[in-house]
């Protein structure tokens, strides 16, 4: 090899190291979720939007590690246990309650920030709200708390429906709860509740097509990552079976579902990835009280409701966060 090209060789290498140097460096954050990557856009637009609002960006600053569980609960301990040997930085824990309740399990030392919808102290996730006092912390939507007042909302729309479906994923750790709720609702206001689990993606025709059998005249659909991972799939079977339906996110909604109720999955990630964010830059999560949601949303879609010849009452427009025409 002649001189010269032995030293340009050799510059070459040289300005390469500093640049492997720099993405060694990185802080890395860990992310566990149950579901998968494509079905969740919305919600990962608002996950990415916290972490640059806070001066974050992927591949600039910061590295992120996906762990996706595809839906296969099961793989859930195997993936935060990968996270937690690649010594990431912190874990954000979504879709559901059991991520969090995995990565709290596999790690005491690595911070963990959560986002999903029910009470962290219920699933020992949390000392208390103000002070969580461990390794953990998050956002909570609060989604199962409001599950009464959807199914109000769904009867004063649609008043002479008697038999309510209500499809929920049995293999949450939230689901007897839930169900409770819904029931105790079903009782108050005189409806008869016809409950189906679903826990597989291709269930959701058979699902549909047992309410219709079962004569079904109006649907509550769980809060559920499974769900909302495939809401085009949903909306679309409501709208074959002209089942008016309830939500709990205004995905639903935007994309024809007929109403919602509740905080979205994108401000969630939005305000777990601030968190994240925070603890990059030297908090702690024992610091770090849990968020509530701030602002509920009741979003309803004229253009369904006509489709379905309903007549929206007049208080529930008044009421409305957002009408969609």
């Amino acid at each position: 090899m002649r001189r010269r090209d032995f030293v340009m060789l050799l510059g070459g290498a040289a300005t390469g190291w500093p640049l492997a140097a720099r993405a060694q460096q990185l802080p890395v954050v860990g992310f566990l979720h149950s579901g998968a990557r494509d079905q969740f856009s919305d919600a990962m637009a608002g996950f990415y939007q916290g972490l640059n609002e806070a001066g974050f960006f992927e591949g600039r600053n910061v590295a992120i590690e996906y762990r996706w569980a595809e839906n296969e609960l099961a793989r859930l301990p195997g993936l935060a246990a990968e996270l937690v040997r690649r010594q990431v930085s912190v874990i954000f824990a979504a879709g559901g309650a059991i991520p969090p309740r995995e990565a709290k399990a596999a790690t005491s030392t690595i911070p963990v920030v959560f986002a999903f919808g029910d009470d962290p102290m219920t699933h020992g996730l949390v000392a208390s709200w103000s002070r969580p006092g461990g390794n953990v912390t998050g956002v909570t939507t609060f989604s199962g708390e409001l599950a009464s007042k959807r199914f109000e909302l769904l009867c004063t729309l649609v008043p002479k429906a008697w038999r309510i479906g209500y499809i929920f994923d049995p293999r949450a750790v939230t689901a007897e709860d839930h169900a409770n709720r819904v029931l105790a609702a079903a009782r108050v206001l005189e409806r008869n509740v016809i409950a189906l689990e679903v826990s597989k993606d291709r269930s959701l025709e058979q699902a549909f097509a047992t309410l219709s059998q079962r004569q079904a005249e109006a649907l509550f659909v769980g809060p559920y990552p499974i769900f909302y991972g495939n809401r085009q799939k949903v909306v679309a079977l409501a709208a074959h079976y002209k089942l008016p339906a309830i939500y709990s996110d205004r995905a639903y909604t935007e994309m024809g579902g007929l109403m919602s109720y509740g905080t979205s999955f994108e401000s969630n990630y939005r305000n777990g990835a601030a968190y994240v964010a925070k603890i990059l830059k030297g908090a702690t999560p024992a610091d770090l009280p849990v968020q509530q949601p701030t602002e509920l949303e009741l979003i309803i879609n004229l253009r369904t409701a006509g489709l379905l010849s309903l007549n929206v009452p007049r208080m529930l427009l008044v009421a409305a966060t957002r009408l969609i025409e």
